[in-house]
């Protein structure tokens, strides 16, 4: 467990350069659910995390799907789903809710909740679920700790890189979670499931700074800084605590607790354990593509890949069965 390092400084740095000083000051909040919503309540974010890279979403979709051009929302629908009626589904974090407007512009969904504690989003998810006339999908802002799981009610259960940020995960995944579904029902999640706090093997932090070396000097150059990234030192506690209080509380404890729980219907694993770290802060050199760019990224593709022939994946895309207690 690392308490303070380098990284901590240079990602306060970044954000203050990125965000501004009041997101910084936001973080001294004594109350945490303010400081996590802190981490969320801006629309255009500007920052370069490896998810805007279009080449890293089309394999994400090869890893997920089989196809670069599929995305999971269609995958699911066609594969699982298509001939289910009348589908009842809850997501929780839902955040923006991208993948929760994608699934109820399917006929299949008769009702979608979405819960979450961010007003701005929910927002902007009301906005667009009005624009494309969806009336299936419903907004309820509350602290999923205080929600009321309704018993046997809805056929699915959805997290989309939120499950990572809730505590107590075999009561919520194990108990609350199996109750609320029917008892043929599915929990679909799309997850980080790497270690706690993002505190991760001294092996990993080696291997990223490798990764990191496959990168040309031109495209190390950090988003917004006149500094160059040649290494990590990986993420300290207190910074973590400070930032996001609920950031990867209880990761590792995912995976054991669904299988523990469920039938394993489908899982897919699509890694991110060098290319999330390696490419932070540097993701808007490859936006769009030239030579030297595509091979680059293919070098860390291919690196990453060899990487995890002996390594669990961190992400992990999966679709389980409810099964009875």
């Amino acid at each position: 467990m690392r308490l303070i390092t380098l990284d901590d400084f240079i990602e306060t740095y970044t954000k203050f350069r990125q965000r501004g000083a009041s997101f910084i000051t936001s973080k001294l909040n004594i109350n945490d659910i303010k400081r996590t919503k802190s981490a969320f309540n801006e629309l255009d974010i500007q920052s370069a995390n490896w998810w805007i890279i279009p080449k890293i979403q089309k394999r994400w979709n090869q890893l997920i799907t089989g196809d670069s051009q599929t995305e999971y929302e269609d995958f699911v629908m066609k594969k699982f789903l298509a001939n289910s009626k009348n589908l009842k589904m809850l997501s929780l974090g839902s955040g923006i809710c991208s993948h929760e407007l994608t699934f109820a512009g399917y006929e299949n969904f008769e009702e979608i909740l979405c819960i979450d504690i961010n007003e701005v989003l929910f927002d902007a998810a009301r906005k667009t679920a009005s624009e494309v006339a969806l009336d299936n999908i419903n907004f309820k802002i509350q602290d999923l700790y205080s929600y009321k799981f309704p018993e046997n009610y809805f056929d699915i259960v959805f997290f989309h890189a939120s499950l990572h940020h809730f505590k107590n995960i075999e009561e919520l995944v194990g108990q609350k979670i199996k109750r609320t579904l029917k008892p043929d029902g599915k929990l679909i999640i799309n997850e980080f499931v790497g270690p706690n706090r993002l505190q991760f093997p001294k092996h990993q932090i080696t291997a990223t700074n490798r990764a990191i070396k496959l990168i040309p000097k031109p495209f190390r150059k950090r988003f917004k800084l006149n500094l160059f990234k040649n290494k990590i030192y990986g993420s300290g506690i207190i910074r973590m605590i400070l930032a996001d209080p609920s950031e990867c509380v209880e990761s590792e404890k995912i995976l054991p607790s669904i299988h523990k729980n469920y039938t394993t219907i489908y899982e897919a694993s699509y890694g991110g354990n060098l290319l999330a770290n390696a490419l932070k802060d540097l993701s808007h050199h490859f936006l769009e593509l030239d030579q030297e760019k595509e091979e680059t990224l293919n070098k860390l593709f291919d690196f990453e890949d060899d990487y995890l022939k002996n390594h669990p994946s961190d992400f992990v895309f999966g679709i389980y069965q409810n099964t009875p207690n």
